[in-house]
């Protein structure tokens, strides 16, 4: 095995578990694909119902469904397309784009407990550090 395929493997276990953890700690009212959507409209901007199926690897009708949900909560809004009838766009509102921020204020804050108790600051400027690494090889995939 490579240096590259044991970094990229050792990369992928960690990313993945933590992703997890998160996700199940979770204390929102939102499900995860709904949390998913609004995360993701909050930080790329509106966005179709079908682009956001292929970025989740699931069917437009499912996403249909918690699209449907998010809307009649008003946690987003949608629109017809300028460029195709056919389509709308979706972008998050005031309120959705509230409850993703508390959302993520809330994990930030479960992170630095975690950190404060259980890790030196060593340990601690060394993830700082590589933060950015994983963010950068995020955009590259």
């Amino acid at each position: 095995m490579s240096e590259a395929q044991a970094t990229a493997a050792a990369v992928h276990v960690a990313v993945s578990l933590f992703t997890r953890r998160a996700r199940e700690s979770k204390s929102s009212e939102l499900s995860l694909p709904e949390r998913t959507v609004l995360s993701r409209l909050d930080r790329n901007g509106p966005d179709t119902t079908a682009d956001l199926a292929r970025w989740e690897e699931i069917s437009p009708q499912s996403m249909g469904v918690t699209v449907a949900a998010l809307e009649s909560r008003g946690l987003l809004e949608r629109a017809p397309d300028p460029t195709d009838g056919r389509r709308s766009i979706l972008t998050i509102t005031a309120e959705g784009a509230a409850v993703v921020h508390a959302s993520r204020g809330e994990l930030t804050n479960r992170l630095a407990t975690a950190l404060d108790a259980h890790f030196t600051r060593d340990e601690m400027e060394l993830m700082r550090t590589a933060a950015p690494l994983i963010e950068r090889l995020a955009g590259l995939l």
